[in-house]
């Protein structure tokens, strides 16, 4: 048998259903009803909202000084409002003052009043007063108060993440032991044996590749590969799928996409500007590689840390130090010291997010209200990250393609180098003028900071140098001199001259987005509002009893080597967060949830785990196997567990004790990513094209959606519906919403309709045969990888015949416009959006 969520020919009366529904909840009802301040929010409050108030708001709007007699340092200061009226009404940001305010919309009340904050920072704002604007009631000075710092003790230590990791012993379950495959089955069925509940049947075939193939490769098999494994009746033959699926480059490209995902990947700076990234594309290409070479992840996370110190000269390991680079860039941000500041957090929040599994930001301005993680650990940790310098200028090659270049170079300027000089003096003054004018635009100290000599600078203001100078390089590069005639006229000329031979000069070599650190002599990082007392790098102190090894802080010749020594921190064999949080990852992309179901938050607002013992299991034998994440997968995806039907009706008991199925007592269904759906629809009109790397492609190029261009800002509207993320932070699980956009977007935009065209003309072709039959069994191949039953045959085919064209095609090549429809009700479909 096989499963059909809904006739595709259906969909219009299922969105007019779903249309009616939203119509029935008012904007006034939604707003009026406000949810529960839970841990997620208060989360997102602790983690956003505190410490933007903290670095923009307080310093006006806080105990020692109120403008405007305004506090927003509590919520009853906020709900009060100011000497104005009323700022904020919790659920509706539309109608709030400090919205309006923050948006620089209202002429008498523009915050801060001395620079607007950033968009990313206005959407933080606003999506936490249409929550609620939920509070915690952590004390609101933006210091630790004195007798009150935090203290670890003997229960924080306790807590379940923070212990060492065991090696359990696998579970006997002698009454089913014939429907373990491998041992990730025996604690699933003992968990299932203590509920009383029993696992599912074995999916059927055609549904079982579906699942792996798009699990492994973001596509769907094709006919002809579902074919091949319904007819291959050798016992080996699931386990060969999973080995030939796992050995394609399609699985790379898509289980890169994951991991980008948690490491905020994007091609743009972001914020209002959004300018491309033109070679950031290259840490994508790395990461592709990285897991089709199955790269162990420890020698993975070692090398996106700290790239330039384990290998400088290898241009395959520092461009994963891209990994620094992808937080967003402010291109008029003259508070230069605020800005770098916020990359700092940023990489140190993705940092504890990604790696640890822990919301480190939420200690930014105070002793974690919930976790044992101390505001002195949350600069310790950035302590280790702070020497940084982000490199453009670094060229991804070995140390005898660079001598190669530099000789031909040296060929090149013996003709090209007078004439650049004769150029470069004729722009001289109009340079200096225009980059004179442009530092002007900074604040007296950061001036004071860029005309100093760079050997007189601190390295924190060597590091704020270099941000200003980018700034200034951007914006007064190019210069356009003014000139008297004659003068313009040799100046033309030269700039012909050096035109023409720009055609013998050598390509410049591979340039990434890099990191280095700013010298041998790290900067210092103190406590906000305490900066006589520099803090040391430092590892958690809540796992300072555990038996991990600290690693000693070697400098290099160039860097600190601080870098190196937080990465082989990180990845010790016997560290209790790292390995649990990577396993648990991989689970999570395998059944849609988690084993700890929130897998970038390991603390106490997160969910504990659902079996302990398996996620321990799991993570030591995942170093067991060399940190190799495709083992991980094969003992996953060849388990029973994993092979189980998704749709087996909910038993009595389940429904009582595990309605959400997080015992597993059958699989999760589950809906495509965005870029799955994206790729689904050109892999079955024939359009996809499957190549590998290089620099992202235009959105409406065929190719794979991993090599399109990811932008913050300017988004593709249907990987936008179907909720791809912003890429502002670590992106732990993707949403997944069910939306009347959806709908409209798939049946109405003019890509869907071009797509469906494309199918359509496709099986028309392939169908080799006028009989209509063979039209419909050929669309549902290519849609859902099957063949239609007997009634869905009948029910197109009648369809079809309703819609045949009464005029004569005008070419023999002409598509019927009833077929077209018919394919694209069949791309429109539950059952081609979802997996079972």
């Amino acid at each position: 048998m096989h499963h059909t969520r809904n006739r595709p020919w259906s969909i219009s009366l299922h969105l007019l259903r779903l249309l009616c529904f939203f119509a029935l909840i008012s904007p006034a009802y939604a707003a009026d009803v406000q949810p529960p301040a839970s841990p997620e929010r208060i989360k997102f409050f602790e983690n956003k909202v505190r410490p933007l108030l903290a670095d923009n708001c307080f310093s006006c709007h806080a105990e020692k000084k109120q403008k405007g007699q305004l506090r927003l340092d509590s919520l009853e200061a906020v709900l009060k409002g100011g000497k104005n009226g009323v700022v904020m009404t919790p659920g509706k940001p539309e109608s709030s003052r400090l919205i309006t305010a923050i948006n620089y919309k209202d002429e008498d009340l523009q915050m801060p009043p001395d620079g607007q904050l950033a968009a990313e920072q206005i959407q933080i704002l606003t999506d936490w007063i249409k929550m609620g604007a939920p509070w915690s009631d952590t004390p609101t000075a933006t210091t630790p108060l004195k007798g009150k710092h935090r203290t670890i003790n003997d229960a924080d230590r306790a807590f379940w993440s923070f212990q060492p990791v065991k090696n359990p012993s696998v579970p006997s379950v002698p009454d089913q032991a014939s429907w373990c495959k491998t041992p990730v089955d025996n604690f699933i069925l003992a968990k299932l044996e203590a509920e009383s509940l029993t696992p599912a049947p074995e999916a059927e075939r055609i549904a079982l590749i579906r699942r792996a193939t798009f699990d492994l490769h973001g596509l769907p098999p094709t006919p002809e590969e579902v074919d091949a494994f319904v007819n291959d009746a050798s016992p080996a033959a699931y386990d060969k799928l999973i080995d030939r699926l796992l050995a394609s480059p399609r699985y790379g490209e898509h289980w890169a996409r994951h991991w980008l995902d948690v490491v905020r990947y994007a091609e743009s700076d972001g914020f209002k500007q959004d300018a491309y990234r033109p070679n950031a594309w290259r840490y994508r290409d790395y990461v592709v590689k990285a897991f089709n070479d199955d790269k162990p992840y420890d020698r993975f996370v070692r090398e996106q840390l700290a790239g330039d110190e384990i290998a400088p000269n290898e241009p395959d390991v520092i461009v994963a130090t891209g990994y620094l680079r992808h937080g967003g860039y402010e291109y008029n941000q003259r508070d230069v010291p605020k800005q770098w500041q916020q990359i700092l957090d940023d990489v140190t929040d993705v940092t504890g997010d990604a790696f640890l599994g822990l919301s480190m930001g939420c200690a930014r301005c105070h002793d974690h209200k919930f976790d044992p993680i101390l505001q002195a650990d949350y600069y310790r940790l950035q302590s280790f990250l702070a020497p940084m310098v982000q490199r453009d200028d670094v060229p991804l090659a070995t140390e005898t393609q660079k001598a190669d270049h530099a000789a031909k170079m040296d060929v090149w300027l013996a003709t090209a180098a007078p004439i650049q000089e004769q150029i470069k003096a004729i722009e001289r003054s109009a340079f200096e003028k225009n980059t004179a004018a442009f530092i002007k635009k900074f604040p007296p100290e950061m001036q004071a900071i860029i005309h100093k000599p760079a050997a007189e600078r601190s390295p924190l203001e060597e590091q704020w140098a270099e941000l200003a100078i980018r700034q200034i390089n951007d914006q007064t590069e190019n210069p356009q001199p003014k000139l008297p005639a004659a003068e313009q006229e040799k100046y033309s000329a030269l700039k012909k001259q050096l035109t023409e031979l720009e055609a013998e000069r050598p390509k410049p070599l591979a340039q990434g987005l890099l990191v280095s650190d700013v010298g041998t002599t790290p900067p210092q990082v103190v406590l906000p509002n305490d900066p006589a007392h520099p803090l040391e790098p430092k590892y958690l102190s809540v796992l300072e009893n555990q038996n991990l090894v600290l690693p000693v802080i070697t400098p290099t010749a160039t860097t600190t080597g601080r870098r190196t020594a937080l990465a082989n921190w990180l990845t010790q064999p016997d560290h209790p967060l790292t390995t649990r949080v990577i396993v648990n990852r991989i689970w999570q992309y395998h059944f849609g949830k988690g084993l700890v179901a929130t897998s970038s938050d390991f603390g106490r607002l997160g969910s504990p785990p659902s079996h302990p013992d398996l996620l321990d299991y799991l993570a030591h034998r995942f170093v067991e196997t060399d940190w190799s994440i495709k083992q991980m997968q094969r003992l996953i995806m060849t388990s029973a567990t994993y092979r189980q039907s998704a749709l087996r009706p909910m038993p009595e008991q389940a429904r009582v004790k595990d309605p959400e199925n997080r015992w597993l007592w059958r699989m999760n269904s589950r809906r495509l990513d965005a870029e799955q759906v994206r790729d689904s629809i050109l892999a079955a009109s024939g359009e996809l094209k499957l190549g590998t790397g290089g620099p992202g492609s235009d959105l409406n190029d065929t190719r794979r959606t991993i090599y399109t261009k990811t932008t913050r800002n300017n988004r593709d509207p249907l990987l936008d519906v179907f909720d791809a993320p912003e890429s502002y932070g670590s992106i732990p699980a993707r949403n997944v919403t069910t939306t009347a956009t959806q709908a409209l977007f798939m049946m109405n935009a003019n890509w869907p309709l071009k797509r469906a065209s494309a199918l359509a003309a496709r099986v028309q072709h392939e169908a080799l045969s006028a009989d209509p039959a063979a039209v419909v069994t050929a669309a549902y191949r290519h849609a859902f990888g099957r063949v239609p039953s007997a009634t869905e045959t009948e029910a197109a085919l009648t369809f079809l015949q309703s819609r045949h064209s009464k005029s004569p095609a005008t070419q023999p090549t002409d598509t019927e416009p009833g077929l077209i429809d018919f394919c694209h009700a069949l791309l429109n479909s539950n059952e081609f959006i979802y997996v079972d």
